[in-house]
């Protein structure tokens, strides 16, 4: 292992208290980062193995294949069945998981203290040893199958794979993470293991851990394993891509019209994240928000309601979703544009963005007290900034956001010439050309992709 492990050691405000001064960086041989998080006051520690791919680094006849290679390792190593898998996590009261993002993939364990080298083998058996059987692909091929329908018998979960393929056309990440039902049936063992072995490298991974632990302790169990891991490095490349404006509906016997409407955003990293946090916090951030406070609580035309923020390494967006009545559809569409406009033109009241500030920073702190949050912040600041952002840079930076900023924000991302929308329920496609945008829009020429700023 390199010598040159990190520690920063932070300042204590007395407002707050920064857990970074138990952050820890070391580089494995094979360029496996391990990150820690010492934090001795928690019984309980969190473990994450890490790998930055992701569904956006599929190609189209192989997408589904990073959900699909998650749910598959934990089918069964070369000395433990599934059962036993499950069994040993439950007989500590443990947590033993995974999800896959358009990014990057994890794979997670969350158990007491004195289990971390259970949950550190655990996790290196199904990553190193999993026997991938053909008989286990086909059952998980199943599930699969059976969660994809699931999710688009749920329309409020479907609407947002639907805007995301619209939004971002045949780019990969309009791609749904799952796959679809006859790529999953396409995949066999070769390909599954094979693209494994090729996007996994140990470049690639890195693996956190946050609560009692001592750092050098969890590298040298994580060493004794992952280490052996041959070093090797294939190059993520990535296209970045260009959101499309356009209008596109599903017809559906459903009891809501569900839609989503979005516009350009940020990338991760962008200097003005956090000013774009708090304007989708007063945007559809909350239940004090514009969005739920007017379309919900003042008018009861919606039951959800919300704004959100889907970023990633080099591009973003800002999405609106709302489900409500076919009658009153376009009712609910014309508040959310009113909103964007008072965004745009109207100052924002200096109690409204202290309000925001507020609950941005309440969020994070409160998140603090959990280790698998913990364990999530160390791995995101990784892959997006490549190192650790202490707590209070961040408070600081949330602080600092100033009226003028976000309305400058505002007036470059609601542009309706950038605008998507995505509909799913008993709703009429010709109908959508009467809202009031989509005909501004079409007479005027779409402008060059990214902003300057």
């Amino acid at each position: 292992m390199e010598a040159d492990t990190k520690k920063i050691q932070a300042s204590v405000n007395p407002s707050w208290i920064d857990t970074g001064s138990g952050y820890q960086k070391t580089t494995l041989d094979n360029g496996i980062r391990v990150i820690t998080e010492e934090i001795p006051y928690l019984r309980s520690v969190s473990i994450g193995v890490w790998v930055i791919t992701g569904s956006r680094d599929e190609q189209p006849h192989e997408n589904g294949i990073c959900h699909f290679i998650e749910h598959l390792l934990f089918k069964g190593t070369e000395k433990r069945t599934a059962f036993e898998i499950a069994k040993e996590i439950d007989s500590v009261g443990g947590t033993l998981n995974a999800f896959t993002g358009r990014e990057y993939t994890c794979f997670y364990a969350k158990v007491i203290d004195k289990n971390l080298a259970l949950a550190i083998d655990l996790l290196s058996d199904i990553f190193l040893h999993s026997v991938m059987g053909g008989k286990d692909i086909e059952k998980e091929r199943m599930v699969i199958l059976q969660e994809i329908k699931m999710v688009e018998d749920t329309p409020d979960d479907y609407i947002h794979d639907l805007f995301n393929q619209a939004c971002w056309r045949d780019h990969p990440l309009g791609f749904p993470i799952y796959g679809t039902s006859e790529l999953v049936q396409s995949f066999d063992r070769d390909k599954l293991y094979h693209f494994f072995k090729e996007n996994y490298p140990p470049d690639r991974i890195i693996v956190c851990a946050a609560g009692n632990l001592k750092h050098q302790e969890v590298v040298h169990q994580i060493d004794a394993t992952f280490g052996q891991i041959p070093k090797s490095a294939k190059p993520t490349e990535r296209s970045k891509p260009d959101p499309n404006a356009a209008t596109h509906s599903l017809k559906r016997d459903l009891e809501q019209v569900h839609f989503c409407l979005g516009t350009r955003g940020l990338p991760y990293n962008h200097s003005l994240r956090f000013t774009s946090y708090v304007l989708n916090t007063i945007l559809g951030g909350g239940m004090s928000s514009r969005l739920f406070q007017e379309i919900r609580e003042n008018r009861g035309l919606a039951y959800s309601v919300y704004s959100y923020l889907p970023t990633y390494i080099d591009t973003g967006l800002v999405v609106v979703y709302a489900g409500t009545n076919e009658s009153s559809f376009r009712e609910v569409i014309e508040l959310v544009l009113k909103e964007f406009d008072r965004l745009k033109n109207e100052p924002l009241k200096h109690e409204e963005l202290e309000t925001a500030k507020e609950q941005l920073k309440g969020n994070l702190l409160l998140s603090l007290e959990s280790s698998d949050n913990l364990m999530t912040r160390l791995a995101k600041n990784e892959i997006y900034f490549k190192t650790y952002l202490p707590v209070g840079m961040i408070l600081k930076g949330i602080d600092q956001v100033e009226e003028e900023t976000v309305q400058r924000l505002a007036r470059d991302i609601f542009d309706e010439r950038f605008f998507c929308l995505t509909v799913l329920g008993p709703m009429n496609g010709d109908d959508l050309d009467q809202i009031r945008w989509e005909g501004k829009k079409r007479n005027q020429p779409a402008p060059k992709a990214g902003t300057q700023r």
